[in-house]
């Protein structure tokens, strides 16, 4: 641009530009969350105008102090405003976790314990069953060759998981992920599908309990199991939980129409589902690297307490002085 134009470009912008400056002094000495919502959505527009101004002035202008000047400033809004959207998104993550996870799980305990109930029943179911009569493991959804397998030739199988434990834990992790999501997905069923998928898996893990104890070797699968078990199944259940918790939104809204029942209730699924999946990865590792070492049983069981004292430790008292202080406000 000629020189008398760009002297007219300055002069009409500048005042935009120092305001720019201003903002950025003041995210200098503070976060972009303690900018009222105001300042907030003058720096965005700021930001835009004067990154459309550094275009113009590269295209037409000849002052490369002008050019380099922009840039800078540009640069630097950049810089300030992607630094504290990511530090943002960074706290929102721990904020779920040390707050709105274990919120929601207290909040909808009822759901996650009436998934617990059905497998546990069904446990019972198939473990009894199978106990009695081995061929009861059928009704179950146990394979016949894999209880002639189990009987028959006395097989310990998770001992191969010892034998590549990096690809045994992916393939774990994977598996429960798996199992969590269907618990989960098939809530859309009316909460018919989870409670199906809950007393399958309570009467199958029965059932091939008991037929290991027919074989003489139940307690070393029990000690397997116990180490990775309680977080693995408490994410199921929680799962499951939530399932039940989208799925019956249909049919008990309570207060509320279906639609906002739904609304309501599947968001607070999803975060029951998003909070199980740091659950089911340390399971997995535990799985794959702990349950079939050749280490004490008492190591094992040991693990296996520490996991749900943790656990429910943090479930039930993670976010709780937030709450109180929410509710006083209110």
């Amino acid at each position: 641009m000629p020189d008398r134009t760009s002297e007219i470009f300055v002069r009409e912008r500048k005042n935009a530009w120092q305001r720019l400056e201003d903002l950025l002094a003041m995210l200098d000495r503070t976060s972009l969350r303690r900018l009222n919502r105001e300042e907030v959505r003058e720096l965005g527009r700021i930001y835009r105008r004067t990154a459309s101004d550094l275009a113009i002035a590269r295209a037409e202008s000849r002052d490369p102090r002008l050019v380099n000047y922009l840039n800078s400033l540009v640069i630097r809004a950049h810089g300030r405003i992607y630094r504290a959207e990511a530090s943002e998104g960074g706290r929102r993550v721990r904020d779920f976790f040390a707050r709105d996870f274990p919120a929601t799980f207290r909040r909808t305990w009822r759901y996650t314990f009436a998934a617990f109930f059905a497998f546990a029943v069904f446990f019972a179911v198939g473990f009894l069953g199978t106990w009695r009569d081995e061929s009861f493991s059928e009704l179950a959804g146990v394979d016949p060759f894999f209880r002639e397998f189990v009987v028959g030739t006395q097989t310990r199988w998770w001992e191969q998981l010892n034998e590549a434990s990096q690809v045994g834990s992916t393939a774990i992790m994977t598996n429960n992920i798996m199992v969590t999501f269907n618990a989960f997905a098939f809530g859309g069923l009316l909460g018919l599908g989870t409670l199906y998928i809950m007393v399958m898996n309570g009467a199958s893990i029965g059932a091939v309990l008991a037929l290991t104890y027919r074989a003489g070797f139940g307690h070393e699968l029990l000690t397997f199991m116990s180490g990775h078990g309680v977080l693995e199944l408490s994410a199921i259940f929680i799962a499951g939980g939530a399932g039940m918790l989208f799925g019956t939104a249909v049919l008990f809204p309570g207060d509320l129409s279906r639609l906002d029942a739904l609304r309501l209730r599947g968001a607070e699924a999803i975060r029951l589902v998003a909070g199980c999946v740091p659950l089911l990865v340390v399971a997995g590792i535990i799985e794959g690297f702990i349950s079939p070492a050749p280490v004490s049983p008492l190591v094992k069981y040991s693990v296996a307490a520490v996991t749900f004292v943790a656990l429910y430790t943090y479930l039930l008292l993670a976010g709780r002085h937030a709450e109180e202080v929410k509710e006083e406000q209110l």
